[in-house]
């Protein structure tokens, strides 16, 4: 069954690369030349593929020959080894994609339990994922944030714009956990505070219709810690989406400016929500996918005394707290990606090959 899916995979390219030989349409073309790029790297891979495996068949021949019989031994391990590395890398790419992956995002840290600290910590995960977004030479944008007197974070909305950047992030969605004693604790005992980070892929234009009549837009002066207000112009923007009850803000720049950011926060939420809707309807229960985003989830926790960070979905502790807070996410997003990937090569091996 497997080689049979490799096999239509290469008359499908043979079939693309037939007819963007003849006479297509502007639309057509640029369907078919997108496909038949992503078809060409595989397919080299196909014909590694069933190269070995031709290669196995005539070494297995050899077994029957007392003389070569250890040669062909050390050979035949050596194949299998590359045909199920090959093998492995196939059936990732006949996975189904996450069609968001490709996309920018727009992320959401909240305080939650836990007072200053825990908006102090917001702060920390905001400057966290700003310095992994230079590292990455992703463009960053406020479009919303609510700071507290001591300088900590209630809430911030940022745009991270860029090349996947969802594929990376997709997995920080959820409850982060800090550990450790606050500044103003004379007796030295550790608190536990938390957040809440929501990761959404950027919505465009097409994916989301929103009605005039379904919206109400309502100005106002934005305001700085505390409530103080930081200019005289009604300028901050909120929007109400009426049918949902999702109301979004921006209070960054000019009004217009707000207007546009906030209709982008709106239509990004409307479209995560309809991406909820549609996988509870798929299945009721994702508690057991990695970066499934459920946000009552506690996926990570930040020991500042033992100085560790532990990711509780793959098990993973790193005693690296202050590079990971500087922005050295990579060995955890690489983590969380590879256990991705073992589990959808497991389902697809149970769904495909019983």
């Amino acid at each position: 069954m497997f080689e049979e899916k490799l096999k239509k995979i290469i008359h499908r390219f043979e079939f693309l690369e037939k007819e963007m030989q003849g006479h297509l349409d502007r639309n057509k073309l640029e369907e078919y030349s997108k496909e038949y790029s992503e078809l060409k790297d595989v397919r080299e891979i196909i014909f590694q593929f069933f190269s070995i495996v031709e290669e196995i068949k005539e070494t297995s021949l050899l077994l029957k020959d007392q003389e070569f019989v250890e040669l062909a031994e050390s050979e035949l391990l050596k194949l299998n080894v590359k045909k199920d590395e090959i093998e492995q890398n196939l059936k990732l790419w006949l996975i189904p994609k996450d069609s968001n992956d490709e996309r920018s995002v727009i992320i959401e840290i909240r305080a939650g339990t836990g007072g200053d600290e825990a908006s102090l910590f917001a702060l920390d995960l905001f400057k966290m994922y700003e310095r992994f977004s230079e590292r990455n030479k992703w463009k960053i944008d406020i479009i919303e944030e609510s700071k507290t007197d001591l300088g900590g974070l209630k809430e911030v909305v940022f745009h991270l714009r860029g090349d996947r950047i969802f594929s990376k992030l997709k997995f920080e969605s959820g409850v982060h956990r800090v550990q450790r004693v606050p500044a103003t604790e004379s007796s030295g005992r550790i608190h536990t505070s938390a957040a809440t980070v929501a990761v959404l892929p950027e919505a465009k234009e097409v994916d989301i219709e929103i009605l005039p009549n379904e919206i109400r837009i309502d100005t106002m002066r934005a305001s700085g810690a505390g409530g103080q207000h930081v200019n005289t112009t009604d300028s901050a923007v909120r929007i109400t989406h009426l049918p949902t009850g999702i109301v979004v803000t921006s209070s960054e720049k000019s009004q217009h400016q707000n207007r546009a950011r906030a209709m982008e926060v709106l239509r990004t939420r409307l479209y995560d929500l309809n991406i909820k809707n549609q996988s509870n309807a798929i299945a009721s229960e994702r508690k057991s996918q990695i970066g499934s985003g459920d946000r009552s989830e506690r996926i990570r926790t930040y020991n500042f005394p033992q100085g560790r960070v532990t990711d509780h979905r793959i098990n993973l502790t790193l005693y690296k707290l202050e590079e990971v807070l500087n922005g050295d996410l990579e060995e955890i997003i690489n983590g969380l990606i590879a256990a991705e990937r073992l589990e959808a090569i497991t389902a697809y091996e149970t769904n495909n090959e019983k």
